[in-house]
């Protein structure tokens, strides 16, 4: 096992690897740019190392700095948390070139599934059901296009092949403006991934977002630890996740999630890893792969009772999976709210000084958080300041408790999205369970009339 690792992240993620870290008795090193000074992680780190002012490009993605920094601290190896590098395949690559084991997917497991194009074609491969679509990238034949759009049928949506985040993607009703939007993706994609490719898929009009955790060793064996439904979302970034999903047969969920496993057997992929579906009409249609841990992985933390950072670490170290598929169990409902630090209705940044955190507590309540009294919001970053997760034996027990939990939460100082989080935990047709992904938007848009 490993003594040290660095953690080349920031926010809550930073703090949720270095509680695994200290859990498994690992010495761990934070770096941190100057924005994140006074971050709580920083002060309870073994050691923490500034890495850069407080633009990302110069700190959190400058991969010299970060290399250089577990080199002079002797780590052993380095854990990406989420965003930023965590998808990098040319910073894995570097990691591993310098003697430092990345705490993630081979390179080329994360080359493969980081090309939608690529993914999809090795997901077809292993039986996973896809979107129907083009069988690649789109030709720049404008006649083609055409025979394709009308082989699958209109809507459809175009997307880039190394797209991400909710951008690149643009959906078409009509031959009239496909190839124009073909054309406008492309140079977006272009410029914004440095990959112009663009493939296409049937737009779906009222599908869920659904999500199989996975776990893989270096010795061939993987499981799937249940599923998510992160249909909550507002321009495709989720706001509320769940486990398990609300009303889709069991059946169902255990047949993909078996055909996610074995994919992950035969592309050889090892560590914590997530399968993205779209679900409608009983069928599942795999999207994209995120080849790191999820912000959402504490509701399958608590359901499964699985400790995902901690496995991330042992399967980087060379361990196997200490339990089979088998042996996986679903227990209760958890919900996770995240905590923004915007306007709740205009969804515009507060950064700021909070001048006053009181975080929920009671039985089933878990927050992850790096805020604290008197922190400062820097306005450089994502404006998630924290997660409010909940379990209880049933979803109605579960959504009683974040009710209470959101009632409890004070934080003063910057607005925050606790008033919509609060509104959506009574509303008729969340509690009623199976909102699309298009649900939150509507609703959104039918208060402003």
């Amino acid at each position: 096992m490993f003594k040290k690792i660095l953690i080349a992240n920031r926010g809550e993620i930073a703090l949720r690897v270095q509680r695994a870290c200290r859990e498994m008795g690992i010495q761990s090193v934070v770096v941190y740019s100057e924005a994140d000074r006074d971050a709580k992680y920083v002060k309870l780190a073994d050691e923490a190392v500034c890495i850069g002012p407080a633009p990302s490009a110069q700190s959190y993605l400058h991969m010299p700095a970060i290399i250089s920094a577990a080199e002079v601290t002797d780590a052993e190896a380095i854990h990406p948390g989420y965003g930023f590098l965590s998808e990098n395949a040319d910073f894995a690559e570097r990691v591993e070139q310098s003697g430092f084991t990345f705490i993630g997917p081979t390179p080329e497991s994360i080359r493969l599934m980081g090309d939608k194009v690529s993914a999809k074609q090795a997901m077809i491969k292993s039986g996973v059901p896809c979107v129907p679509g083009s069988d690649g990238a789109l030709p720049d034949d404008p006649k083609e296009i055409i025979r394709i759009a009308r082989s699958v049928g209109y809507p459809v949506i175009i997307k880039a092949a190394g797209g991400g985040g909710g951008r690149g993607m643009r959906v078409v009703h009509t031959e009239a403006a496909l190839i124009h939007a073909v054309q406008t993706t492309k140079a977006e994609a272009g410029a914004a991934f440095g990959n112009p490719e663009v493939y296409m898929e049937k737009f779906l009009e009222h599908p869920r977002h659904v999500e199989i955790q996975i776990l893989a060793d270096q010795h061939k064996n993987a499981v799937w630890l249940g599923e998510r439904d992160c249909s909550m979302q507002r321009r495709h970034q989720k706001i509320i996740e769940e486990a398990p999903a609300p009303g889709i047969p069991r059946r169902l969920i255990e047949k993909v999630g078996d055909r996610c496993a074995a994919a992950c057997k035969k592309i050889g992929y090892r560590g914590a890893g997530t399968f993205e579906f779209l679900y409608e009409n009983g069928e599942f249609y795999f999207i994209e792969m995120n080849t790191r841990v999820q912000v959402e992985h504490p509701v399958t933390e608590l359901t499964s009772g699985v400790d995902i950072v901690q496995m991330q670490i042992r399967v980087a170290a060379g361990e196997k999976l200490p339990f089979t598929q088998r042996q996986v169990e679903s227990r209760g409902h958890a919900i996770e709210c995240r905590i923004n630090a915007e306007d709740p209705v205009k969804f515009i940044p507060s950064p700021g000084r909070i001048t006053m955190w009181h975080p929920p507590g009671g039985p089933g309540v878990r927050v992850d958080s790096h805020a604290y009294t008197n922190y400062f919001v820097p306005p450089n970053y994502d404006s998630m300041i924290g997660k409010i997760i909940v379990h209880g034996d049933t979803r109605e027990q579960a959504l009683a408790r974040m009710r209470t939990a959101l009632s409890e939460t004070v934080i003063e100082g910057i607005q925050t999205n606790i008033p919509l989080h609060r509104e959506l935990m009574v509303d008729a047709k969340f509690i009623e369970g199976g909102t699309d992904i298009h649900y939150l938007e509507n609703w959104m848009a039918a208060r402003k009339r």
